[in-house]
């Protein structure tokens, strides 16, 4: 249709373009389409159309301007698209213009076209060099965005990046880490499909398989994308493909039943209503274009008489494919003659379909946007008035620049472009879903808005149908799910995705779900079983609640009360021979420092602190000096005894009461000094042993000083042992009661329990140390009490009547 401006139009009418085979002999044929007619292509032509009927009856748009159109069918085919967009560039046959418009240019304004990406680009180069505007309603490769390559380049459709982030979201939303991928073997499908693994790749999901084919393809090519697929583990699919590919590979596979696979497509297939035959697809899901509602559309597309369908060969075409029958002037010769009984308002066909109007939509606002430009480059507002100027010599590169700036809304929906010539995304979450009657419908089950902010771009508002209708969410996993207290290893030349769920080292925890490493508990901690909580570590200490603690604590005061007794026995005889002969001073302060030996062992029982370990090894150390001073005092004693009856012996002034205490306080007051040292410079301090169990806190107290600790048991060894050799060199004195030979014995017992007590010492773990010393402890006391001191009880209790000074002067008796 001629008019003031003309847009041009380039749709897909046709699937097929004839292939010419080329001798490059003789001319070759012109390009012609083949196959049938495509109702939704012939449905989007009409559709401008009707949008430029309708600018050219507004008042307020373009007034007093006439628009026309030229419509080319592309047939879906580059070549074909080449060929159109140099008759679009090189203007219109003189024929077609009228004698008061014949000034005007004959190239068009804008084109508003092709629905596919592949073709687009193709379009766009050749006629961006005459700075002629293309206006897309269905092209969304994400690569047409780069105003570099494309400057003259718009759609109404968002770009394939939006929809690929979108998908990518989707699939991260349902847990689906395991997927499938098919794609075009077009720009549209590859880019797209790019674009998508990209943004999958950054929300950690996995491909399993890439598949690529294009509906020109042998079938052996999609009978092997289709053993892919019926062959994967991937439950999940995401098609990024054109509706006439993926129509091609569902009747692969089709052809041979393969297990149950969740579809996820993109908006080229998702709401394309010739893919509902396939009812192995229930449950696909994925984007569409908003659904809208185009007052008037439908009784226009209606509108069909026969004489109005016998002035257009495309109108022509459809109508006999449709009826199955042949218009009188039509070349047809295999069908009937239609006899106009034809009702198209009965016909069910793609054309007629106008439930689902999405790429409609963006056709009628492709050819508004191009009008609204030309609006702005011709049109003046004047006083509340609109003047047009129908003979201006307007050049297609003033509609370019004015369709960058175009923001308006018709019929409720916004129009504008950004700096790439990208609308704003916003799309449906539309699921194929089973009705009433048994037929699969389109389901708007969700949005995605990519202007709202992060995170909450994307809503579902209604329960999905799943595949083969379930109604709970499929899985898609490589590795189920690793639980808490494992962590992921993955497994080696496998996507991030497949892994072994491997349980945490010792030590350490997991506390989520899927973790991809374990931590360790903190040092007073410890994991559960299940190793995904960390729990106070038990503290460890010999306790008096223990039975061991209990044992030890009964010995210490039951060795405290037979020092008591002993001195009670001593202290109600000690007028009797035995007692004041084996010198009943020394003897009582022996008991007194054996009792405090017993009760000092007590002081290591229980929670260890800053006192009591400080308190323990002093009061040993102090306690078990006097303890051997008094026996090394008794030994001496002894020995001076016996050398002071040699004639001209004096000795035993040197040795009396006086000498002996001064001798056992001195001793014990070299202790003192070094506990004193001790614990000046650097004392006993409780500390939590970590490294003994892993498991568990061992309580118990530190040296401070090693040496300070060995300073201490060293002067007590050295006092034994030379409380021992004296006592073996006075055990053959002659006496009916050597107490030396007792001495000896108990400093054999003491010097055995102490010299297996150091590496017994050293070897024992945790609170078993703390045993070792109190086993020590009171080995060597209980050794001492009943060596020295048994022998005496038994006489004074037993035997009286060697509890006399005869006896004990009897030299003779043995």
């Amino acid at each position: 249709m001629d008019g003031d401006y003309v847009i041009g139009g380039v749709f897909a009418i046709h699937l097929y373009a004839q292939t010419v085979e080329h001798n490059y002999t003789t001319v070759p044929e012109p390009l012609k389409c083949t196959g049938s007619i495509n109702g939704r292509g012939l449905r989007f032509s009409r559709a401008m159309v009707f949008a430029i009927e309708e600018i050219n009856n507004s008042t307020k748009l373009l007034p007093g301007i006439r628009l026309g159109y030229q419509i080319y069918d592309s047939c879906a085919s580059v070549p074909m698209a080449v060929h159109v967009a140099f008759q679009l560039s090189n203007g219109l046959d003189p024929e077609f213009y009228t004698s008061d418009n014949c000034s005007k240019s004959g190239t068009v304004m804008a084109v508003v076209g092709e629905p596919n990406s592949t073709p687009s680009i193709t379009i766009s180069r050749i006629i961006g060099s005459f700075n002629i505007p293309q206006v897309s309603y269905s092209a969304t490769c994400a690569c047409l965005s780069d105003k570099h390559q494309y400057p003259n380049f718009f759609r109404t459709i968002p770009s394939d990046h939006f929809q690929a982030a979108a998908l990518a979201k989707l699939v991260k939303h349902f847990g689906w880490t395991w997927i499938g991928a098919v794609r075009s073997d077009s720009d549209y499908g590859n880019n797209g499909m790019a674009s998508f693994l990209e943004a999958a790749h950054k929300e950690g999901i996995c491909v399993e398989y890439s598949e690529s084919f294009y509906r020109t393809n042998p079938r052996s090519r999609l009978q092997r994308v289709a053993d892919v697929i019926r062959r994967s583990t991937a439950l999940v699919v995401v098609a990024f493909t054109a509706s006439a590919d993926m129509r091609i590979l569902l009747e692969e596979l089709s052809r041979e039943p393969s297990p149950p696979r969740q579809w996820i497509g993109s908006e080229s297939w998702i709401t394309h209503p010739d893919m509902l035959r396939f009812s192995f697809c229930d449950g696909a899901m994925g984007f569409g274009i908003q659904k809208s509602v185009i007052p008037g559309l439908r009784n226009f597309l209606l509108d069909l008489s026969p004489t109005k369908v016998a002035a257009s060969p495309i109108l022509t075409e459809f109508w006999e494919s449709a009826f199955n029958c042949r218009l009188e002037k039509s070349d047809a010769t295999d069908k009937n003659v239609c006899d106009g009984t034809e009702d198209i308002q009965k016909l069910q066909s793609s054309y007629t379909d106008t439930s689902e109007l999405r790429i409609t939509n963006m056709v009628y606002k492709a050819v508004y946007a191009i009008a609204h430009a030309i609006h702005n480059a011709v049109c003046q507002e004047t006083n509340s008035t609109t003047q047009c100027d129908r003979i201006s010599s307007t050049e297609p590169k003033q509609v370019l620049t004015h369709l960058k700036k175009v923001n308006f809304t018709q019929n409720g929906y916004p129009v504008s472009f950004d700096a790439n010539g990208d609308p704003v995304a916003t799309y449906e979450l539309v699921n194929w879903q089973k009705s009433e009657s048994g037929s699969i419908v389109f389901v708007t089950v969700g949005q995605y808005d990519a202007s709202l902010p992060l995170g909450q771009e994307f809503h579902i508002n209604r329960n999905i149908t799943w595949v083969e209708g379930r109604t709970q969410v499929p899985v898609s996993v490589c590795t189920d799910s690793c639980p808490k207290g494992t962590h992921k290893v993955l497994q080696k030349g496998k996507p991030i995705c497949c892994y072994d769920c491997v349980p945490c080292p010792e030590g350490e925890i997991s506390n989520a779900t899927d973790s991809t490493d374990c931590f360790p508990c903190p040092n007073e901690f410890w994991p559960n079983a299940e190793k995904d909580t960390c729990f106070p570590k038990p503290v460890e200490f010999l306790s008096f609640s223990e039975i061991l603690g209990v044992i030890l604590a009964t010995f210490s005061v039951g060795g405290a009360c037979l020092a008591i007794i002993t001195a009670t026995i001593f202290f109600q005889h000690r007028t009797s021979p035995i007692v004041r002969a084996n010198n009943s001073e020394l003897s009582f302060l022996l008991l007194f420092s054996l009792t405090l030996c017993f009760l000092c062992s007590l002081t290591f029982i229980g929670a260890p602190s800053e006192w009591s370990c400080m308190l323990r090894h002093t009061a040993f150390g102090i306690t078990f000096v006097l303890c051997i001073s008094c026996v090394l005092g008794k030994t001496m004693v002894v020995l001076m005894a016996f050398k002071a009856t040699l004639p001209g012996s004096n000795v035993m002034k040197w040795f009396g009461p006086l000498q002996q205490r001064m001798t056992v306080l001195s001793f014990t007051f070299i202790q003192v000094l070094i506990c004193t040292v001790w614990l000046i410079v650097s004392p006993p301090f409780p500390v939590k042993n970590f490294t003994i169990y892993k498991e568990r806190i061992i309580l118990e107290c530190a040296l401070g000083s090693a040496i300070g600790f060995w300073a201490v048991l060293g002067y007590i060894g050295l006092l034994a042992v030379f409380c021992f050799v004296l006592a073996v060199l006075a055990r053959k004195l002659p006496d009916n009661f050597n107490e030396a030979k007792f001495i000896t014995f108990s400093m054999l017992i003491f010097c055995a329990v102490w010299i297996t007590f150091i590496p017994a010492y050293v070897s024992s773990p945790g609170k078993f140390t703390v045993a070792v010393e109190i086993f020590a402890i009171l080995a060597s006391s209980f050794g001492l009490i009943l060596c020295i001191f048994a022998p005496k009880c038994f006489i004074i209790l037993l035997k009286p009547e060697k509890n006399t000074k005869k006896h004990l002067m009897n030299k003779n008796q043995s």
